[in-house]
């Protein structure tokens, strides 16, 4: 594919009304090239540190093959939404981990539920009202402020020392001593004793086993939240067979276990070697698990028997086409799908309703608050 052809170049400035909202963080825009024909199509320009409605100066930072990407460095008429940014380092040029700082937390909810609902109509054709909850847990209160909620860090070393966090598409560090998002007493990545392996997370009593470096929902809440969400979308039932697909370190696992009693049985799948080894651990006084170490499509080529349910939570990716066609074929009556990008879910949602599944129910979970990124857990249903 060719580079769009536009006179803009990187650092020009260009006056614009903010559109809607994209999947991202950003919100589109759309100019005019002062030299194109004036029958031209506008150029899009995907903007960050904007709002829908906002009229704003925008710097261009990127030419893209179909499209550019900037910075809003001037309002000239702001939302009703927007806020002063709590952040010192939250502006254009400074650090690139928080995208919606400027906004109230509100109405990030709201720009992540339309995120959601647009992905989901664009990509599987299905029109879903979405609602993003809060979900508590955070030191200072989730409802209000949507700080000190994070409990892990991953900072980078910063040139001339300290510590930092990068630039938005950049491997340039902004020096950041304390993040406003980090919890107090959060792992810090970076300062981690080389000793330390793992770490013990707790959720309704029981003890997991994660590794210090390994995958674990980073918001305090978000452990409890997506269990309850997970359990109430399937409705296990006592004997219920139960796959649990990217089963990391067992999360779900252990309280479909539960749920299915001892004449029931659920089989853990995780490619992740280390995390295969702790679920093992965590789950080893339920008899009724099994707990299996390969890449998803390969041991779902391989398994056997009865599956009732399934539960995954792919990476941002999805689960794809290969995984989606293999869980069909087993026909469970229900699915739960954990999703961390709202465009692969609705890519794989559009490939179950090949299957005859269609979406019977979503709950969106704001996990990280002033961020883009939404949780949703999606349960699909045979018709």
């Amino acid at each position: 594919m060719s580079r769009q052809r536009t006179s803009f170049a990187v650092g020009d400035r260009v006056e614009a009304v903010m559109g809607p909202i994209a999947h991202g963080g950003h919100v589109v825009a759309r100019v005019a090239d002062p030299e194109a024909p004036a029958d031209a199509r506008p150029v899009v320009v995907f903007v960050r540190h904007a709002l829908p409605g906002e009229r704003v100066v925008v710097e261009i930072t990127e030419l893209d093959k179909t499209f550019l990407r900037g910075d809003a460095v001037e309002v000239l008429e702001p939302s009703p939404d927007r806020v002063p940014a709590p952040c010192p380092v939250a502006h254009p040029d400074g650090c690139g981990g928080c995208d919606f700082q400027h906004v109230a937390l509100p109405a990030q909810r709201a720009l992540k539920a339309a995120v959601v609902a647009e992905q989901l109509q664009r990509l599987a054709g299905l029109t879903t009202d979405v609602v993003v909850e809060a979900v508590p847990g955070a030191v200072s209160d989730p409802g209000q402020d949507g700080l000190r909620w994070r409990t892990r860090m991953q900072y980078v070393p910063a040139p001339g020392g300290g510590r930092g966090l990068r630039k938005h598409r950049s491997h340039e560090v902004v020096p950041v001593e304390d993040c406003l998002i980090a919890a107090p007493g959060a792992r810090e990545v970076l300062d981690r004793a080389p000793s330390e392996d793992t770490v013990t997370e707790r959720v309704r009593g029981r003890a997991f086993e994660v590794a210090a470096d390994g995958f674990w929902q980073v918001h305090p809440g978000a452990p409890e939240a997506l269990v309850a969400a997970v359990l109430e979308a399937l409705s296990p039932r006592r004997g219920d067979r139960v796959l649990d697909l990217y089963a990391g370190v067992g999360l779900f696992s252990a309280f479909l276990a539960e749920a299915v009693d001892v004449v029931g049985h659920v089989t853990s799948v995780e490619g992740d070697r280390r995390a295969t080894e702790l679920a093992a651990g965590n789950l080893a006084d339920l008899h009724q698990v099994d707990v299996r170490h390969g890449r998803v499509d390969r041991v779902l080529a391989t398994h056997e028997g009865r599956v009732d349910l399934v539960v995954l939570d792919p990476p941002r990716e999805g689960a794809k086409r290969p995984v989606v066609d293999a869980i069909a074929g087993f026909g469970p009556r229900s699915v739960a799908y954990v999703a961390c990008d709202p465009a692969a879910l609705a890519r794989d949602v559009a490939t179950f309703a090949g299957h005859g599944y269609r979406l019977a129910g979503l709950r969106a979970f704001d996990l990280f608050p002033m961020t883009h990124h939404v949780e949703c857990v999606a349960l699909l249903t045979r018709d």
